[in-house]
């Protein structure tokens, strides 16, 4: 067969199967891997705020702290996007686990803000190669119908990360001496994780079929429809199912991404990664430190961090469901909107001091609630956009385009707090939402049920 009818062939049996035990196993075993770099990033917002009282930082100081990992993502997001479609999707996974753990033990036995900012730079050119990958690989494995489930899915391990973060935060950063140093010792235990992702984890097989590599990408298949068939019937596959999903060969490449074919879907996506990981950034990364400008102490702040992050669950786990039934961009947009109002709400609630706690946590929960669902989308759409072969890529530009979002937000959100206040600050975060709500409508494409 040519190299596109083995990629037809390896589109249709993977699509036609049924959504299986082997595919929960597998949004399980991703999902773990997804939570480490939650908990990472996490994990510096609590260290930051710690580190504001133990090395006396001025504002300015703690949004470089927060960003310095962030400009490190973006070199990460491109190179780990062009290499996962160039040397295969684990290969690059397991890399970028490895540096982001072993640079964890770094800023561990970080002296000073300067050797912080190095150590965390590489943590970022490990964090920042992840998303794309992770969720292309997960994409090429499910089956085009359940794409949207198992994709929302795998986002709610987002959460699990960050709650871990924000419990480790509450009993280790706040109750021990220098208690920052050991939750960086806690995130280097990926690095045990490897096993587990060299073992149960395989490589795309539409990725192989694409590179030409006919019995590794069959070999692979015929284990997953083992698998499979061990808890449910697989139907047959029919010349119909093959002759539907034919696409012609094409070639890895950073420039297809801005090609006739593509070039609107890459801005939209460069546009939306932007807004919405500047608002998710600019309010996340500030939240502990948001809550106690607001009157709270350092352990009340993280503990209510653990609340409003078990307020992404819910709604993860429905748009999950929604966005196969509804398709992608009415429930992307849906959130935007509402994400919008209940973050001004919010930002409303932050700046009265005099408020009671139960009605800043409740409108935290609220708006928790939206923003998980905008995240949750976005990463199920983005790869959705692009075929195998640049499909990283293309995941890639979206994840650095986050990046330099969250990388700016942090500064912005800080200084602008010392201007106009934390109710002014948090209103920039809302119109981030607002902005990206627009784009996608204007721009935006549907992507469901559509084959990769």
């Amino acid at each position: 067969m040519e190299k596109h009818d083995i990629t037809a062939l390896v589109t249709a049996r993977l699509d036609r199967l049924p959504l299986s035990r082997y595919h929960y196993k597998m949004i399980g075993i991703c999902g773990a891997t997804w939570a480490f770099d939650a908990f990472d990033i996490a994990l510096i917002t609590f260290v930051a705020t710690a580190l504001a009282q133990a090395w006396n930082l001025s504002p300015g100081e703690m949004g470089i702290v927060l960003s310095s990992g962030l400009i490190g993502m973006i070199a990460g997001a491109f190179l780990g996007g062009i290499a996962g479609d160039r040397m295969g999707r684990k290969a690059v996974l397991k890399w970028t686990m490895l540096v982001f753990s072993v640079a964890s033990l770094g800023c561990a036995i970080a002296w000073d803000i300067y050797s912080l900012v190095f150590f965390r730079f590489i943590v970022g050119l490990g964090l920042g190669g992840l998303p794309p990958i992770i969720y292309t690989l997960m994409g090429e494995i499910t089956p085009a119908r359940d794409r949207g489930k198992t994709q929302g899915l795998l986002t709610t391990f987002w959460t699990v990360g960050w709650i871990l973060a924000a419990l480790l935060a509450y009993f280790v950063i706040a109750g021990l001496e220098d208690g920052w140093r050991w939750a960086f010792v806690a995130g280097a235990t990926p690095a045990l994780y490897l096993f587990i992702v060299q073992r149960y984890i395989p490589e795309s097989a539409r990725w192989l079929a694409m590179k030409g590599r006919k019995e590794e990408a069959l070999a692979i298949v015929d284990d997953i429809e083992r698998q499979v068939a061990k808890t449910d019937v697989i139907p047959p596959l029919t010349e119909n199912m093959i002759k539907k999903d034919v696409v012609a060969p094409q070639k890895p490449s950073f420039g297809a991404l801005y090609s006739v074919n593509y070039r609107r879907v890459t801005i939209m996506l460069m546009i939306l990664w932007f807004l919405n990981m500047f608002g998710y950034y600019g309010l996340f990364s500030w939240l502990p430190s948001l809550l106690m400008k607001s009157g709270r102490t350092m352990e009340q702040s993280f503990l209510y961090s653990i609340f409003l992050q078990l307020a992404y669950l819910p709604n993860q786990v429905l748009v999950a469901f929604l966005m196969d039934k509804y398709g992608r961009k009415p429930v992307l947009i849906g959130n935007l909107l509402c994400g919008f109002l209940a973050t001004l709400a919010f930002g409303w609630a932050l700046g009265l001091p005099t408020l009671e706690s139960f009605h800043i946590i409740g409108l935290g929960v609220v708006t928790s609630f939206f923003i998980s669902g905008i995240i949750a989308v976005s990463y199920t759409y983005t790869p959705e956009l692009y075929p195998t072969a640049f499909r990283a890529t293309g995941a890639a530009m979206g994840s650095a385009c986050s990046r330099v979002g969250g990388m700016v937000s942090p500064i912005a959100i800080g200084y602008a707090m010392g201007i106009i206040g934390i109710t002014g600050a948090v209103s920039l975060v809302a119109g981030a939402f607002i902005l990206a709500a627009v784009t996608v409508g204007v721009m935006g494409i549907e992507t469901k049920g559509k084959a990769l």
